[in-house]
């Protein structure tokens, strides 16, 4: 990644993928989301991120809705603080 005056080149979501607010941590590896088309999901940590991957209360992540129930979805990627930033300065979130 390249920086320039704090911009980074930063991951954004593929076709099924959308920008997300972590708005509480229900236990074990539930999140619950308010994601960027006004819908409230209940989010999975997976595997691979749930020891890996600190979530909490504020963070900006991608969710991917699940295609058989789109009120849940996983958690594919957690932008830190400065990204978080970077993202609501261009506009990408709220």
């Amino acid at each position: 990644m390249t920086e320039e005056r704090g911009h980074k080149n930063l991951r954004m979501p593929n076709d099924d993928e959308l920008f997300a607010v972590v708005e509480s941590h229900d236990g074990g590896n539930h999140v619950s989301l308010q994601c960027e088309d006004g819908e409230r999901r209940m989010g999975r940590i997976p595997g691979r991120m749930k020891y890996r991957v600190w979530i909490e209360k504020g963070d900006v992540v991608l969710v991917d809705p699940w295609d058989w129930q789109d009120e849940k979805g996983d958690i594919e990627w957690r932008y830190d603080s400065q990204a978080a930033d970077q993202l609501r300065r261009e506009g990408h979130i709220d």
